[in-house]
């Protein structure tokens, strides 16, 4: 199906976010960007409503958009919601995974090794959502996977990354090596404990990185399932 202009207009300027093209803090005007992707206001302003609504961009009144930036609040809330979702989507996962899933899930996990051993941070996080978006695809719910592709865009196209700075992209690859195992090999609970693992981790690395101070270590305790998932 063809897309309209305004959902052309919407993946072009989500991409510059995504690469850092358009830095956050900077401001520009419906008018600049108009001009620069050479087409009307009118996509570009139902555009960036539509970037509004992600929390990607803060509309300023008439002061154009202003593209957000990311604090360790920010971080902190972004993942107890994919605690939330993406442990048990994994334990779910474990459970109800078909084969076709599971051997798409072990090229991905490969590919993501792969791609640790180059410099291409772009394609390597690329095959990180891929990753994470397989395992919760097995819930069956599209909805669930938008959202968390949601999420990570609130935090990773505005630069917050712990890729050369916490951990290498080879550590990141070997993370997911517990949470794969535990998913093809049909074992809910270690799966569901992996992924909280994984995301605890890159969560409070997130947030020491962006912390003008002490951060509370002990953030996703409060997360935890009564069975201490």
């Amino acid at each position: 199906m063809r897309q309209t202009t305004t959902e052309r207009v919407f993946a072009m300027l989500r991409a510059s976010i995504l690469s850092g093209e358009l830095a956050a803090g900077t401001r520009h005007s419906v008018y600049q960007l108009a001009g620069e992707l050479g087409v009307s206001r009118t996509p570009v302003r139902e555009a960036v409503l539509r970037l509004a609504d992600a929390g990607l961009v803060t509309v300023e009144r008439n002061r154009g958009i202003r593209i957000r930036g990311v604090t360790a609040e920010d971080v902190r809330d972004v993942f107890e919601l994919r605690l939330l979702i993406e442990v048990p989507a994994a334990a779910h996962a474990a459970g109800s995974a078909e084969e076709a899933l599971l051997v798409e899930l072990k090229e991905a996990s490969a590919r993501l090794h792969e791609l640790a051993a180059t410099d291409d941070t772009t394609a390597f996080g690329a095959a990180d959502r891929r990753l994470h978006a397989l395992i919760a695809s097995a819930v069956g719910n599209r909805h669930l996977v938008a959202e968390i592709e949601r999420l990570r865009d609130l935090i990773h196209v505005r630069g917050a990354s712990t890729i050369g700075r916490s951990r290498t992209m080879r550590d990141i690859a070997g993370e997911h090596d517990a949470i794969v195992a535990a998913v093809c090999a049909a074992e809910p609970a270690a799966a569901a404990r992996a992924m909280r693992e994984h995301l605890v981790h890159t969560g409070t690395l997130l947030m020491r990185q962006l912390s003008e101070g002490e951060i509370d270590e002990t953030w996703a305790e409060r997360l935890r399932s009564p069975s201490g998932e």
